[in-house]
């Protein structure tokens, strides 16, 4: 009995995001070819044009996944904290210290800029500040932090987290570097805090 084409069309689509992220995260972009995707997907480079256009939308449709599964991550990260103060800290530098596992570093924070460009205009960057933005809501509306135009804030946050894991992804020493990152960028989101 055949499948529905939902459904053939998904799995297709998640054999070649697979095998991508298999090369993607080991050799890298600039190393890996169509040749190498398709053929341990088992599948023609017809199929690859056809539900990603080319090796960067292949890419961009790598970065999707492994977003999302980021996103899952920090969320599960901020709902252990005590606090939602505590949890909006530790989200957002669980975020910068990701850049020291090698698949989000290599993926995410070297190859996807050198091949998609500026990170801070990728298709999920307006979700995260959306994300951003609600949560500051929360602390605004719980009285935790200072009257502070909220998109404005998470704009700043953004970036200077998505700066601080560019920093650590191209660094001699990642690991040393992440400790100065998380450190500065806790005390930038404590001057965010209102005085008790």
């Amino acid at each position: 009995m055949r499948k529905p084409r939902q459904e053939m069309i998904a799995e297709t689509r998640g054999k070649l995001i697979a095998a991508a992220r298999r090369a993607f995260g080991t050799i890298g972009y600039a190393e890996a070819s169509m040749d190498d995707f398709t053929g341990e997907a088992g599948l023609t480079r017809g199929a690859l044009y056809h539900h990603f256009g080319d090796k960067r939308g292949l890419l961009q449709a790598v970065i999707i996944e492994i977003d999302a599964e980021m996103t899952e991550r920090l969320n599960e990260v901020s709902a252990a904290a005590p606090t939602r103060w505590q949890g909006f800290v530790d989200e957002c530098s669980a975020y910068i210290e990701m850049a020291l596992e090698p698949e989000i570093q290599r993926i995410m924070f070297r190859d996807g800029p050198a091949v998609l460009g500026d990170i801070s205009q990728w298709q999920n960057t307006p979700g995260c500040i959306a994300a951003l933005s609600r949560s500051l809501d929360r602390l605004k509306t719980d009285g935790e932090i200072i009257d502070i135009d909220t998109e404005t804030a998470a704009r700043l946050i953004n970036g200077a987290s998505s700066h601080m894991a560019l920093w650590i992804a191209n660094a001699e020493n990642p690991e040393a570097v992440s400790k100065r990152a998380v450190a500065g960028f806790k005390a930038l989101l404590e001057s965010l805090r209102r005085q008790q």
